[in-house]
């Protein structure tokens, strides 16, 4: 039934001064959050630093890792118009305004505005002009409100730690796509250089066979030499421009030609790379932390599922003058406030609310384990890359001996033909081993770069900006 206008109504039972303090204080339910115990070794498997406890090359500014000057106007392109790296931006945007979604919930929300009403039913009639303010607040005596802010928070943070992750593998995509790019254009430098050395030795030959010298066979021969070369040519070409298309995506442009800077060779490696403890990791390694930061939201969750069992207390209140005529809206006895607080506690709700809490349980659960799953994960990342970096060290040496020696024998075995000692298809065997050689050492000084690349990504390096 609509009240009577313009009447004072009797005083409602308000909540007392004295209980509002400890109502606005109230607990907060559901577990707080411990960082969960985890198996870290004491060192990194195939650790090649003599002293575990270095500062990690994790702990170094990509700068100092990557000192080629064109790279690092790569990356900074990269990192300011990547579509990724701005997507990651825009994610954080969105949950710092979470954030301020879930927090408002806390605070009162006041209203006010003016209003008009007119009624008329049989026998009586009135209008009534009005200006009010409306108050309402619930307040978080379990703690539900602050524990969605805690979990909008965790959230931010998740996704600031995301933005740093793909900042990390931005940088690495980008070095590891120049590398290659540098790597295409020695074995480019290779084919042209050995094509050239060919067609001279070809016409050498063909010189020959027309003095009688020697047969067709050994012309054909050296053509085969020429051709061979000749055909990686186009090749080289062809994924070179498709690694400038590569890099030109990568840095947020059309694709376009790349500028050059240090060659493969003179890319600088460390002696050996320092991997500092890994209990370190836990804490510089972007994924891990964001993986942690979902977890903590997931925690927060908990409690706020919990609080949904107990009784809720919403104070809600009227106040402000009214009057059936615009000119006594503000005389004495205009004024008119009404103020409840309901206490409410869900009874039946066919289970959601049980439902609700084993679901956040789960979710809990899950984030526990992918957080677990990550740690375990990045430690073999680790290992894998301090493994790869040692390994294709080692290759890479035997990889000179071998081209090396390869050139003793193509160089030998050139001198022995045309003294007439040896046959033609002793040169054909020395140079195809010599030319495979060399392009085989290019890949070499390639995978080495790589897993030093690897290696600076696995150990959590590249997000800290110089």
């Amino acid at each position: 039934m609509r009240r009577e206008r313009g009447r004072r109504q009797p005083a409602r039972p308000a909540v007392p001064l004295a209980l509002l303090p400890l109502l606005l204080a109230g607990c907060t339910v559901g577990p707080n959050y411990h960082r969960p115990a985890v198996d870290v070794p004491a060192a990194y498997r195939n650790n090649a630093a003599e002293n575990p406890a270095a500062a990690s090359l994790g702990d170094q500014k990509w700068e100092s890792v990557f000192p080629d000057e064109e790279l690092q106007k790569m990356i900074r392109s990269a990192l300011q118009n990547n579509f990724d790296v701005r997507l990651a931006a825009t994610r954080i945007l969105q949950a710092q305004a979470q954030v301020g979604i879930t927090r408002a919930d806390q605070f009162p929300q006041l209203s006010a505005g003016p209003g008009y009403l007119a009624e008329k039913i049989p026998g009586f009639a009135f209008n009534v002009i009005e200006l009010q303010a409306l108050f309402s607040f619930n307040f978080d005596f379990w703690g539900q409100y602050r524990r969605a802010t805690e979990a909008a928070r965790a959230n931010l943070l998740a996704e600031e730690w995301a933005r740093r992750a793909v900042i990390s593998t931005m940088i690495s995509s980008v070095a590891s796509a120049y590398f290659q790019l540098r790597e295409l254009d020695l074995e480019l430098e290779i084919a042209q250089r050995t094509l050239a050395s060919r067609r001279e030795s070809l016409t050498l030959t063909e010189t020959l066979e027309r003095g009688g010298a020697v047969g067709l066979l050994d012309v054909r021969q050296a053509q085969q030499l020429v051709e061979t070369a000749a055909e990686t040519i186009p090749d080289a070409e062809r994924q070179i421009a498709i690694q400038e298309d590569l890099l030109s995506t990568l840095m947020g442009e059309n694709p376009h030609a790349i500028p050059r800077g240090r060659a493969i060779t003179e890319q600088p490696l460390p002696v050996e790379v320092p991997a500092g403890l890994p209990s370190e990791l836990l804490e510089r390694r972007p994924d891990i932390r964001q993986a942690e930061a979902q977890l903590i939201a997931a925690n927060a969750q908990i409690g706020v599922a919990r609080a949904q069992f107990f009784p809720s207390l919403p104070l809600t209140g009227q106040a402000g003058v009214e009057s059936p005529n615009l000119a006594h809206l503000f005389m004495p006895g205009a004024a008119a406030w009404d103020i409840s607080a309901p206490l409410t506690q869900p009874i039946f709700e066919a289970g959601r609310l049980r439902a609700n809490y084993k679901l956040a349980q789960a979710e809990h659960q899950q984030m526990l384990l992918s957080y677990q799953q990550t740690i375990e994960t990045a430690f073999r990342q680790v290992s894998d890359a301090l493994i790869a970096f040692a390994k294709y060290r080692e290759f890479r040496a035997h990889q000179e001996a071998l081209t090396e020696a390869a050139q003793g024998a193509a160089n030998l075995s050139e001198m022995r033909y045309r003294g007439g000692a040896a046959s033609y298809l002793e040169v054909l065997t020395n140079e195809t081993n010599y030319f495979a050689a060399e392009l085989n050492l290019a890949r070499a000084r390639l995978n080495e770069r790589l897993s030093l690349v690897q290696t600076y990504v696995a150990l959590g390096g590249g997000w800290e900006q110089p």
